[in-house]
């Protein structure tokens, strides 16, 4: 899906005129941020999601996509690196799901069992064992969109 889709998608459901009014702008350009950019020497308006890329594209931060991602109640996990070699086996890959899943509940047990509570210190651990667990199953994914564990991977 293209960045105006996405915008489009959005703001049909509020309304391009609602949008605009808020946001100080024209409904003209509400309306371009939601049509596809034709050529890099076309007029029009660059959409405030192609804006918020090139940043990321110019400054390798994804410290803005992090902060949206949290505006909007979630966390924003990188895609592990795609590795050169196959997984392996299936079975070895999913028991490494298994074991970081397990190593996330142990932090978690871990925090509770001295005082019942999670304290600043203890959640980090938490996070980072749930970074860990997200990132091996984003891999495990990955290799299933890419065929690795079919008739042919």
């Amino acid at each position: 899906m293209e960045s105006y889709d996405v915008l489009k998608e959005a703001i049909t459901a509020v309304g391009a005129k609602s949008v605009a009014a808020d946001m100080s702008v024209s409904s003209s350009l509400v309306y371009k941020w939601c049509e596809p950019k034709e050529g890099e020497d076309a007029g029009g308006a660059v959409n405030p999601l192609d804006r918020l890329d090139r940043i990321y594209q110019l400054t390798g931060d994804t410290g803005p996509i992090s902060w949206l991602c949290q505006r909007a109640g979630g966390f924003f996990v990188e895609n592990p690196p795609p590795k050169q070699k196959s997984d392996g086996p299936l079975l070895p890959v999913t028991q490494r799901i298994l074991r970081e899943f397990s190593e996330l509940l142990e932090a978690v047990a871990k925090s509770l069992e001295n005082d019942g509570q999670v304290d600043a210190k203890e959640a980090e651990k938490i996070r980072r064992e749930w970074e860990d667990l997200k990132g091996v199953a984003e891999g495990f994914v990955l290799a299933c969109e890419k065929g690795r564990y079919g008739e042919n991977g």
